[in-house]
């Protein structure tokens, strides 16, 4: 099963994986958090990561992918966070931020993250995210057996 955590991709991930038949079988749940303040009370992303770091950063991310495992049941979830224009100075158009974090029975998870910048339209950039945060899965999940 897997929960999604996602800002700039507004629930596409989630939305891409209900669009297959049988997603009931994959999808468990999906938390859209696009204010900071709905990050830390619905995922538990602690002020200090928040405060330490841009929003648009992987160990936001990361928070927020451990947030999304402890508010469900999923083996894995997913988060993204990131801008699709120039809204930030800060930080080029089209960053994005992923955070993928697998469950092991006991043990401790498996977590990964990355950044990638994507070019194009505004719901071009978060189309490609949502889709890269699926592609990958595949990878870490082999990454995370090792």
């Amino acid at each position: 099963m897997v929960a999604t955590a996602e800002s700039c991709t507004a629930g596409l991930i989630a939305s891409r994986l209900a669009a297959a038949p049988g997603a009931g079988e994959v999808l468990e749940c999906a938390f859209v958090v696009y204010d900071p303040k709905a990050k830390r009370r619905c995922l538990g992303v602690p002020a200090e990561v928040l405060e330490r770091n841009n929003l648009t950063s992987e160990p936001v991310a990361l928070a927020m992918a451990r947030g999304a495992l402890r508010h469900s049941d999923a083996g894995l979830a997913i988060a993204n966070t990131g801008v699709a224009d120039d809204s930030d100075p800060e930080i080029a158009p089209g960053t994005q931020c992923y955070a993928w974090v697998f469950r092991d029975g006991g043990g401790a998870p498996r977590e990964f993250t990355e950044t990638r910048v994507f070019e194009g339209e505004r719901n071009e950039i978060r189309e490609a995210s949502a889709d890269y945060a699926l592609g990958r899965i595949v990878h870490y999940h082999q990454e995370s057996r090792q």
